[in-house]
């Protein structure tokens, strides 16, 4: 790697050795993905993880963009034969793009300015005698006698449009403000005034609206610009923004004008006391006003919306990232329910495998409707283990919630079948989708609601993956940001968690398959059609024969593919196919077969570490025990059943002081967001998240965190809830029963990827805590494809639902 790459890398990437960094770029070339370098090149890379690899990654394209303008800059200013010595020494010791930018600048080829124009006309001359006399330069007496309108009369040039000495002497103006407007040194003080002791100002325009969202940037609201590039800081500037977009406020952002303007007059002249001192300071303020001050406020808010895009990105992803890997309810057979008053709740099943099998509409409003709906959940219990009913959270969906388990307490089966409520955001967005269309043509989007909606009980990974992350609901402005960015960086949060959790081969729809390393939509496609005309995959090396399936590919993608059940056990793990020989090896080592290697029989290999760490390296050697231990196993926490407060339904429900249990579904730099039932998200500031500091808000909670809150204002004509998770004594908040053995539910499915044991809302629980029994682990996603029938036992049923709901209104 070149002296200068590692320099740049070293800059930049804080932790990382040069080797470490050299073999990332090394394997990238080769066509390695990130998941893949993480979790299968180990050794080579000094087990660096996802997010070290991805900056590498990244600087080095910075470096290459960098590298690329530093030549452009030395061929174009070289061929204006501008480029000296000293000149192409600071470009080549230059290392940032903005820095460049500036350095090239003057030497910007740009339309011809007020400065250009006069100095075609023959006045720079005159420029220079009145720059040299403001600065005392000695002259010969006739020029040192001169006034200024004298010297101009010599400069008149009809042909030039120079009728009169004033015309003249404002030409000659305009090329000394140029000048000192372009001047490296004195735009430099401006920057670094405006950035280090500058201030973003806003106050409420003519637009502004009462009751504003705005409001607390409305009243003459300043904040030093260094706080707002600060990451727990800077979505004040993007609300700022958004308020000055929105035409509700004006923003302004102000430094030490009047200090600069002494220093500019300074620059401008050495005899202040005099017509000619007098006419170059009125030259160095329309140079600072009118030149660099209004370009350096647009890059002191570029760079603040930069930061602010930059933090606001990083807030998104890590949210969706908790909600993706959200605990999974399970392979189970669930009923979805999508809310409904007027038309009544669409009520989809889907089986064990995800399939759906049919649908009917229920209504809980009007004559008989409670009657009709219990003898409709009776006869389907009857017939159907229903494992669980997932419930919207929509509107209606808390009155639809209470409905089911007032039936189910009639039926008597509260206890045996769990209601669950549902983070239904973005289920629309998969309705209507190309997705949707192409998994049930037939059905109506609404029915596509309830099924989204019961999939994402049994595996909110596998259906989330199907819409845009954008549609989730746990971001922070991420309309306001850069998209480009924006994408790039849920792309790989997405590839990332499910390459984290693995994925079922023979389950996996097209749209989750093509997160899978190497993959892509194209390949996701060919692999779901081989199999449906060739059946399930035995073994990964099947693989091999689909269509464009190449040994690179291979390489890429089957570590992270899973077959259960097949013709080779190690298929069903996360041991790469490049080690099966090496487990081989050490089973026969130890007069074994693997099948004894697995549980706790994989320590009898802890006696053979010193010989098999030498041959496969001690990572990798540590990664296939932990394999080996746990077969399968889903990094993702067990589910955990959760109950709203059964007395609270809308905003006018809650009162001061009120204890509730809460889901946080959005978590940002100013707080978290808590949903207690009513339709409408608390907010806990930073403030009220722990009665110790705070400084930033994702190292206490994170989406899909089951908390207790306490209600400290409700404001209902902004529809606005106030919450605290500082409670004095906070009661410990249990659910209605808890699940054991093989059963997995969770939370209202917004992630809940930090469970904790006990209900207080200042503990997290360790990440690293007990995991689920290989019985409990079944963490491939569920079936995606309902064409599948041919898959072994995938559906408990013979369809009864059909024909006892609505048979004219159903769909097989």
């Amino acid at each position: 790697m070149e002296q200068a790459l590692q320099g740049f890398l070293a800059r930049h990437v804080q932790g990382v050795p040069p080797k470490s960094a050299a073999a990332v770029l090394e394997l990238t070339a080769e066509g390695g993905t990130v998941p893949f370098i993480a979790r299968y090149r180990k050794e080579k890379t000094g087990n660096l993880d996802e997010v070290q690899i991805r900056a590498v990654i990244e600087t080095f394209e910075t470096y290459q963009e960098v590298v690329k303008r530093k030549a452009f800059l030395i061929k174009e200013i070289g061929e204006q034969n501008n480029l000296t010595a000293e000149l192409q020494k600071r470009i080549d010791m230059s290392w940032d793009l903005t820095e460049l930018e500036e350095i090239y600048k003057p030497y910007k080829k740009k339309k011809k300015t007020k400065a250009t124009l006069a100095r075609e006309a023959g006045l720079e001359p005159l420029a220079n005698w009145i720059w040299d006399k403001g600065h005392g330069v000695k002259q010969d007496p006739e020029s040192a006698q001169m006034t200024m309108e004298m010297k101009a009369k010599n400069f008149i040039n009809p042909g030039k449009k120079i009728i009169t000495y004033d015309e003249a002497i404002k030409g000659a103006q305009d090329i000394l403000v140029e000048k000192i407007a372009n001047d490296a040194n004195l735009r430099d003080l401006v920057v670094k005034n405006y950035f280090e002791h500058g201030k973003a100002t806003s106050k409420a325009a003519k637009g502004y609206k009462p009751n504003s969202k705005f409001e607390m940037y409305a009243k003459d609201f300043s904040e030093p610009v260094k706080n707002l590039l600060e990451e727990r800081s800077s979505h004040r500037y993007m609300a700022m923004k958004r308020g000055w977009e929105e035409e509700e406020l004006t923003v302004d952002v102000q430094g030490d004008d009047e200090m600069l303007l002494k220093t500019f007059e300074k620059y401008a002249t050495t005899t202040p006391d005099n017509p000619v001192g007098t006419f170059l300071k009125e030259s160095a303020r329309l140079a600072l006003n009118v030149y660099v001050l209004p370009s350096v406020k647009n890059e002191v808010h570029a760079k603040l919306k930069e930061k602010s895009d930059e933090h606001a990105i990083k807030v998104f992803t890590e949210n969706v990232k908790r909600v993706l890997l959200g605990s999974p309810y399970g392979p189970k057979c669930v009923l979805g329910v999508d809310p409904g008053l007027r038309t009544g709740c669409k009520v989809a099943l889907v089986d064990k495998g995800g399939n759906y099998v049919s649908y009917t509409v229920m209504h809980t409003l009007g004559e008989g409707a409670e009657k009709k709906a219990t003898a409709l959940i009776g006869e389907v219990t009857k017939q159907i283990k229903i494992e669980a009913i997932a419930v919207g959270n929509g509107t209606a969906g808390r009155e639809t919630e209470m409905f089911i388990k007032k039936i189910l307490k009639q039926l008597g089966k509260e206890k045996e079948i769990p209601v669950i409520m549902v983070n239904e955001s973005g289920a629309s967005v998969y309705s209507a989708s190309e997705v949707a269309r192409a998994e049930f043509p037939d059905l109506d989007v609404t029915v596509k609601g309830a099924i989204s909606i019961a999939r994402r009980l049994q595996d909110p990974l596998a259906e989330l993956v199907k819409i845009d992350p954008k549609s989730i609901g746990v971001g922070q402005y991420q309309h306001d940001v850069n998209q480009a960015a924006l994408k790039k960086g849920l792309e790989a949060v997405v590839e990332s968690c499910v390459n984290n959790v693995g994925v079922d081969v023979n389950t996996a729809s097209t749209s989750l398959l093509s997160f899978v390393s190497g993959i892509g939509p194209g390949l996701a496609g060919a692999i779901v059609e081989h199999r449906k005309k060739n059946g399930l995959f035995q073994d990964r090396s099947e693989l091999m024969k689909v269509p464009r399936f190449s040994t690179k590919i291979y390489e890429q993608s089957a570590g992270f593919l899973r077959i259960l059940n097949g013709k080779v056990f190690l298929d069903s793990t996360g041991i790469h196919p490049e080690r099966y020989s090496a487990v081989r090896d050490m089973a026969s080592d130890l007069s074994a077969n693997i099948n004894e290697l697995v549980g706790d029989g994989a320590k009898k290999l802890l006696t053979a570490r010193t010989k098999w760490a030498t041959i496969v390296g001690e990572y990798t050697f540590d990664d296939m025990i932990k394999e080996l231990e746990k077969p399968g196993r889903d990094p993702r926490d067990p589910f955990k059943v959760f109950n709203f407060k059964d007395d609270i339904f809308e905003v006018k429900d809650l009162k001061e002081n009120m204890i509730c249990p809460g889901i946080v579904t959005n978590v940002t730099n100013f707080g978290a967001f808590v949903d207690i039932g009513v339709h409408q998200d608390g907010l806990v500031h930073i403030s009220e998240i722990a009665h110790k500091f705070v400084d930033d808000p994702r190292k206490v909670v994170n989406p899909g965190d089951q908390v207790t809150v306490k209600v400290l204002k409700v404001d209902l004509a902004k529809n606005q809830i106030a919450l605290s998770m500082k409670l004095d004594a906070a009661p410990e908040y249990k659910p209605v029963r808890d699940f054991k053995d093989n059963q997995r539910p969770s939370a209202n499915t917004k992630s809940n990827s930090n469970q904790r044991p006990e209900q207080r809302p200042t503990q997290r629980s360790n990440p690293n805590g007990p995991r689920p029994t290989m019985q409990q682990d079944r963490s491939r996603g569920p079936q995606q494809n309902q064409q599948q029938s041919n898959r072994p036992a995938a559906s408990p049923f013979n369809n009864p639902f059909a024909a006892l709901l609505n048979q004219g209104n159903t769909k097989k």
